[in-house]
């Protein structure tokens, strides 16, 4: 088994020269392959041309990475509906040049206050079907998105509030045309919900026929909401006209009618918290920093690192069976850990530090056998006698931006409604989050109450892993995927390759995909893969081989600037200045 060569990357009189280009496998031809974008002074890697543009003109414009990423999220809330927008939530890992630190801003979105464990179950007391709890009013929470990135744009932004409005207020009134992406998901009904809920039917399938690529599309309503955004303020969004509008449409709802209610809208805050962040022992020393509690990915990701730092994984191939072995069992261990302990720590006791603590990691570290597969791994013991594991379903229908400014900031985001096309509820030219169906549906387990279950104003488990890596106290590498639970074996994954590996970002977008989340082994539907699935199945995994769409954007420091590259199985960008 070969590694993926490692193609250094060449400068000339101090101008980026091109990457060389190397062979693609024979299985994984006909993806969207780019070269890596390289500058000297800033760079933005987003999930599609249009966001990454708009980013751009903040940056020309002397924006910080703040201000771009907020013109990015309204851009990708138009052209990329399915993934993320102004009615979902996210969570933002933010570098400050002048103090060297990291810091996490929460938009995660919160359940209403009159929300109770029991919202997803009939009247039988048995949890609804998925699909069923996803469609409509009931799953959408309290959106985060917009007081979040106000909240940012206070304290690190530079550019006048209303001037990050106006790419995607063009873009939404002259048209833009509809993607590839967007087109199909549309076309194949990947969301039951979204032809049977108005307005939203009449927007996507217009005269009863889905819209199709490069269709010129336009969203006047949305520009109107954007508008009045860009004038007001963001308190418009939560007490003004744009609240009471969301709250009609989701109390309204012509399938399953939810709760939100404007004091909902009113009360919601986001939230400045601590990263959650451990030392890397690979090729050189680093500090991988993500986002902590109600996100599970931060945890997760270092426990994965830390579990495999006793090894020296470059002993053998990155796509070897060998790596890809050791690799899924650290991942089961630490998905055990996830599924039990991991909620809203503003709700539940989660235990970080002892789920970080070098000792345990060691103890864990060593059930993982070269030989033999682990099978299902049990939790470490913490307070378990008085909790039960959940594992929620998460669908693979977010995105991720990556930023830095010519400050020297750095902006890691991850963003998200939740299932493709969220709840199908539709106000003010887009869609609402269904992110309530991110917390169990299930209460309770043999008498055992569910960390992560339905409270009012309980903020939903995500899987969302935005990360930065600092060296020498700067920013070293930042990543982030879309993918649902997969994010966290996505991210893990390529930072391995980053950091142990020494590739670049290119490579690292470009390599295969492998996640196990404590059950069975998915490899990539990639040639070279179906070549060590049977070594694997040796050693005891149950092995699928599947197209895995993660959506890595990443940048990386290099020699006299930054690398930018984005994952080719989507349709996402990078570009400098």
């Amino acid at each position: 088994m070969r590694l993926f060569s490692l193609i250094p990357l060449m400068f000339a009189s101090s101008v980026f020269a091109e990457e060389p280009s190397r062979a693609v496998p024979e299985a994984f031809t006909g993806l969207n392959y780019t070269k890596a974008s390289l500058s000297k002074n800033a760079m933005v890697s987003a999930a599609n041309p249009h966001a990454v543009d708009a980013a751009l003109k903040m940056l020309k414009m002397g924006g910080t990475a703040t201000d771009a990423a907020i013109a990015a999220q309204l851009v990708l809330s138009l052209v990329e509906p399915q993934s993320s927008g102004i009615g979902g939530g996210a969570f933002l890992l933010s570098f400050d040049a002048k103090t060297s630190k990291v810091t996490t801003f929460d938009g995660r979105e919160t359940a209403p206050q009159n929300a109770t464990p029991a919202l997803f179950l009939d009247k039988n007391g048995k949890p609804v079907k998925w699909i069923d709890a996803v469609i409509g009013g009931k799953s959408v929470g309290t959106p985060g998105v917009m007081r979040m990135l106000s909240d940012a744009h206070s304290k690190k932004g530079k550019l006048p509030w209303a001037s990050l409005f106006k790419p995607a207020i063009e873009l939404a009134e002259k048209g833009f045309m509809v993607s590839p992406r967007l087109a199909s998901l549309v076309k194949m009904e990947m969301n039951p919900g979204l032809k049977l809920l108005s307005p939203a039917k009449e927007y996507f399938y217009p005269n009863g026929k889905a819209i199709e690529e490069g269709v010129l599309l336009k969203n006047l309503p949305f520009a109107k909401t954007l508008r009045k955004l860009a004038e007001n303020g963001v308190e418009e969004f939560y007490t003004g006209t744009i609240a009471k509008e969301i709250v009609t449409a989701v109390q309204s709802s012509e399938v399953s009618p939810g709760l939100l209610s404007l004091s909902d809208l009113k009360n919601y805050t986001s939230i400045e918290r601590e990263p959650v962040c451990v030392e890397y022992q690979a090729s050189d020393v680093y500090k991988v920093c993500s986002m902590g509690p109600p996100s599970s990915g931060g945890i997760t990701v270092l426990q994965i690192l830390k579990l495999l730092e006793r090894y020296n994984l470059t002993e053998f191939p990155v796509d070897s069976a060998e790596t890809i072995h050791r690799y899924t069992q650290a991942a089961k261990l630490a998905f055990a850990d996830r599924n039990r302990y991991i909620a809203d720590s503003d709700f539940v006791d989660v235990p970080v530090s002892k789920m970080l603590a070098s000792d345990y990691l060691e103890q864990r570290s060593n059930l993982i056998d070269d030989k033999k597969d682990l099978g299902k791994a049990k939790p470490g013991r913490f307070n378990d006698n008085r909790i039960a594991s959940n594992v929620s379903i998460e669908q693979p229908n977010t995105s991720h931006l990556s930023i830095v400014d010519s400050f020297g900031n750095a902006i890691s985001m991850t963003t998200s409604i939740e299932m493709g096309f969220g709840s199908n509820v539709m106000s003010g030219g887009f869609l609402l989050n269904n992110q309530l169906t991110d917390f169990s549906l299930k209460p309770s387990v043999n008498g055992k109450l569910v960390a992560n279950r339905v409270e009012a104003g309980k903020r939903p488990r995500s899987s969302m892993t935005p990360v930065i890596v600092l060296k020498d106290n700067k920013v070293f590498a930042l990543i982030g995927s879309p993918g649902g639970s997969r994010i966290i074996n996505y991210v893990g994954y390529a930072l391995i390759g980053l950091l142990d590996y020494k590739m670049d970002m290119k490579q690292v977008v470009d390599l295969p995909r492998i996640s196990n989340r404590n059950s069975y082994t998915s490899l990539e539907n990639r040639a070279e893969l179906l070549e060590i699935k049977p070594e694997l199945e040796a050693k005891g995994h149950k092995v699928r081989m599947l197209n895995l769409t993660s959506g890595i954007h990443g940048i990386l420091k290099v020699e006299g600037g930054w690398q930018g590259a984005a994952d080719p199985r989507r349709e996402g960008t990078s570009e400098g200045l």
